[in-house]
């Protein structure tokens, strides 16, 4: 399906905001998810279609990279994570690690398809890389 909006194509950092925001990156109107973590198949607002962005492993990974970076890193340079009981550190740490990654995940993955919108990518384009070159070759 293809978008039936009209109004030019936003930039990359517009179409990263709009999915971050949890809205379609083509429009800005429209949502992105029906539920949690479920994209929806078009936009509801402008018609373009959803579902053509290979969202896969790379919010994921974002996620975990940035919770990383955010929580654990800083944890590290505080003594009670080396001195405390083993229980405690575990509920005192696991709780906000998994509040943190599920409230960020929605999010980087919208920054994520925005950014798939904004360069074009596609999941047919998967095949370009998959294909064996020998079918790429000019025929005679």
């Amino acid at each position: 399906m293809q978008s039936m909006n009209t109004s030019p194509r936003p930039g990359f950092l517009a179409a990263l905001t709009r999915g971050f925001k949890g809205h379609c990156p083509a429009c800005g109107e429209g949502k992105l998810y029906w539920r949690y973590l479920k994209v929806e198949p078009a936009c509801g607002a402008c018609g373009h279609d959803l579902a053509q962005y290979p969202a896969d492993d790379g919010p994921a990974y974002f996620t975990i990279l940035i919770v990383g970076h955010l929580i654990v890193a800083p944890l590290l340079l505080f003594p009670f994570i080396w001195q405390a009981p083993v229980v405690l550190v575990l509920v005192s740490t696991l709780l906000p690690l998994t509040v943190a990654t599920l409230v960020l995940l929605p999010l980087i993955k919208g920054a994520f398809i925005g950014a798939l919108y904004a360069l074009r990518i596609k999941a047919q384009d998967g095949a370009l890389h998959t294909a064996d070159p020998a079918d790429r070759s000019p025929q005679p």
